[in-house]
C-alpha cells in the first residue's frame, strides 16, 4: 500500500542550504520515492500563510521510513537544520473514494 510524506518548510536562510534540494531529490529516488507535488508558492485557500509544500509517494510506509532514516537523507537534514523549519508527516493511505 502506498505511503505519502507530506511536508511544509519555511526556509529562512536559503544561502546556507545550497545543494540541499539536489541531495534530497537523489535520496528520494534511491529509496523508490517520487514527488507528486513540490511548490514554493502554494496558494492559500483557507487558513494562515503557507510555505514550501511537498508530497512524496513511496511504495509503503516502510520505504518512507527507510528513506527518512537513510544516511543520504540524514546528510541533507544536517544541512537544513538551523536554516529552515520543516514539518514532515507520514500518511499511510489516502481515501480514493469517500462515497
Amino acid at each position: 500500500m502506498p505511503a505519502y510524506v507530506i511536508g511544509e518548510a519555511h526556509v529562512f536562510n536559503p544561502a546556507a542550504m545550497t545543494g540541499y534540494g539536489a541531495m534530497v531529490m537523489a535520496s528520494v529516488r534511491k529509496y523508490g520515492g517520487r514527488y507528486l507535488a513540490r511548490g514554493s508558492r502554494p496558494e492559500v485557500l483557507e487558513g494562515g500563510p503557507a510555505h514550501n509544500i511537498l508530497i512524496i509517494e513511496f511504495a509503503s510506509p516502510d520505504y518512507a521510513r527507510r528513506w527518512y532514516a537513510s544516511p543520504e537523507y540524514q546528510a541533507a537534514k544536517a544541512l537544513r537544520q538551523g536554516n529552515s523549519n520543516l514539518r514532515l508527516l507520514l500518511v499511510d493511505s489516502f481515501v480514493k473514494d469517500a462515497g
